[in-house]
């Protein structure tokens, strides 16, 4: 055992076996010419010659320092970057000017295969991006269901694809001819227009009976049948016909041809009158099942949003303005009270014998700014998870951005919009209002707020949203078409549930028909033949 009375008086620094005591000096500097070694030893933490200074490795990677404080760099040092990076500019405009020279020296041949080449170079380089980053935000999309499941007896008798039908165009379509004019229409309620979401209303529920009836079904019409007109159909089928290049989801019409009429009609017990959420969406809802944020069951919301807020705007119970016929759905002794509506049924003359008679509807009416009575169609833009819509959330965007909010709908909605528009522009509707509505809670569906409203004319809102009506016109008349070269009997129009393509389907007689239809066949001639005979005693 050693003395250690030789060690006494002398200083003394505590340290632990696991502290790391530096390395071997190098004091010729042989080993380390090079700059980027100039600095290996100096202290990246606390001053240079302090005890406590610690040198570490440079593949150290558990090392974390408690004293975060930054050390201030000399002057000498500060402008270490920004002479890095002037160095690497010049460094690359050296390059470009030796490419540049060795351009001059190349023959013109020569010359035009590296320029090719170079511009080949940056193409693969943008395109690898773009890949890369489609990829990255791409995200497998579920394989959707058709409207209604085709059956093994039908058959394909036509296909049509989008891009022909973007490019058809049907110009000079004169104004329509109003052929009868029936129901009662409520004044709008202007004080909604002053609804903000620094005092939103709450959305309420209007026990109001909404009449869907298809075109066959409709009394007008087959009025109509025996006098006037070849084509037959109602503005929201309209509206899916003409806007079906925008569709992303399955829908499907049927088609009658009896002698040289058509008659455009909804099954009984489809989805069609069901509005759709973010149907053209990057990303659209993908949910399944009993969640609130499914497809279907966003629809259903979206469809009882949009009923309770078009009657909840109005003046309820007072003066209602009214068209020379009543409402043609509302039977004799029924009590439930019935939605504001206006029905136009308008005459169109599209060419080559074609007479199209259409039904359309009116929502309300209000007095313009110089008294003038004007038509609406009140429509309901919702929200249902603002981190799925496009991440605007309205309630911090609606009063200073709304025109960002209205972006990110068109997008979207493109879909829903532009049938909404082109209805309103069927029945010559003087406005169009938007109201925004949005859930209460993101999670419950079933409360819902009103944080404001918005009006355009439907001429002006169309070419917002560069809805060209020609080529609706167009797509019109080359299906009407196609259908008048169909031998006679039943067919079914469906939009492709993954593909932009519309099919027709020869379908039997007997499709999509019930007992009841048949056994109330008579009771409606019936019922035709004594309103034949009420009008021609009111005209003599």
């Amino acid at each position: 055992m050693s003395d250690s009375r030789k060690f006494k008086d002398m200083p003394y620094q505590p340290f632990a076996k696991g502290d790391r005591l530096g390395k071997v000096s190098d004091w010729t500097g042989a080993t380390y010419q090079d700059k980027r070694y100039l600095g290996k030893y100096n202290s990246a933490f606390g001053a240079g010659g302090s005890q406590y200074a610690y040198f570490h490795e440079e593949d150290e990677s558990s090392f974390q320092l408690v004293d975060t404080q930054r050390v201030q760099k000399p002057i000498y040092q500060r402008g270490r970057r920004l002479f890095q990076q002037n160095k690497q500019r010049r460094e690359r405009d050296r390059r470009q000017q030796q490419a540049q020279a060795n351009m001059q020296i190349l023959s013109k041949t020569q010359k035009s295969r590296e320029r090719d080449r170079q511009r080949q170079l940056r193409k693969w380089q943008k395109q690898f991006g773009r890949l890369q980053q489609e990829n990255r935000q791409k995200i497998p999309i579920k394989h959707r269901d058709a409207s209604v499941t085709v059956r093994d007896t039908w058959t394909v008798v036509e296909e049509m694809d989008f891009p022909r039908l973007t490019k058809l165009s049907l110009p000079g379509i004169e104004e329509p001819t109003n052929l009868r004019c029936c129901g009662a229409m409520e004044f709008y309620d202007k004080t909604y227009d002053r609804v903000t979401t620094k005092n939103e209303k709450r959305l309420k529920r209007v026990n109001r009976i909404f009449h869907k009836v298809t075109t066959t079904d409709d009394p007008v019409v087959r009025q109509l049948t025996k006098t006037k007109g070849n084509v037959f159909a109602t503005d929201s089928i309209l509206a899916t016909l003409m806007c079906c290049t925008r569709s992303t989801y399955s829908w499907d019409v049927i088609v009658q041809r009896v002698g040289n009429k058509l008659f455009f009609d909804k099954r009984d017990d489809s989805e069609f009158d069901l509005l759709t959420v973010s149907e053209t969406a990057t990303e659209p809802p993908q949910d399944e099942g009993n969640s609130i944020n499914s497809p279907r069951n966003l629809a259903l919301e979206a469809t009882f949003i949009n009923h309770n807020f078009s009657q909840q705007v109005l003046k309820m119970g007072e003066e209602r303005h009214r068209f020379e016929k009543p409402n043609p759905f509302v039977q004799d002794g029924e009590t439930s009270e019935v939605a504001s509506v206006g029905y136009r049924y308008r005459k169109w003359t599209l060419g080559n014998d074609i007479e199209l008679i259409c039904r359309c509807e009116h929502d309300a009416v209000m007095y313009g700014p110089s008294g003038e009575l004007q038509y609406l169609n009140i429509k309901t833009l919702n929200e249902w998870d603002s981190r799925f819509c496009g991440g605007v959330d309205w309630r911090s965007r609606l009063d200073n951005q709304r025109g960002a909010v209205l972006a990110t709908e068109l997008k979207n909605n493109s879909c829903k919009l532009a049938k909404w528009t082109v209805s309103a522009l069927l029945a010559g509707s003087d406005q169009i209002k938007f109201g925004y509505v949005s859930r209460l809670h993101f999670r419950d569906s079933a409360k819902h707020v009103i944080l404001g409203t918005q009006q355009f004319k439907p001429t002006e809102f169309a070419n917002q949203i560069n809805l060209n009506m020609e080529n609706g016109w167009g797509i019109l008349r080359c299906i009407i078409d196609t259908c008048m070269k169909l031998k006679e009997g039943k067919y079914l129009i469906m939009k492709d549930p993954n593909k932009p393509v519309v099919r027709f389907y020869d379908i039997p007689d007997n499709t999509f028909e019930t007992d009841e239809d048949d056994s109330s066949e008579s009771e409606e001639e019936e019922e035709e033949e004594q309103e034949d005979h009420k009008d021609d005693d009111t005209e003599k």
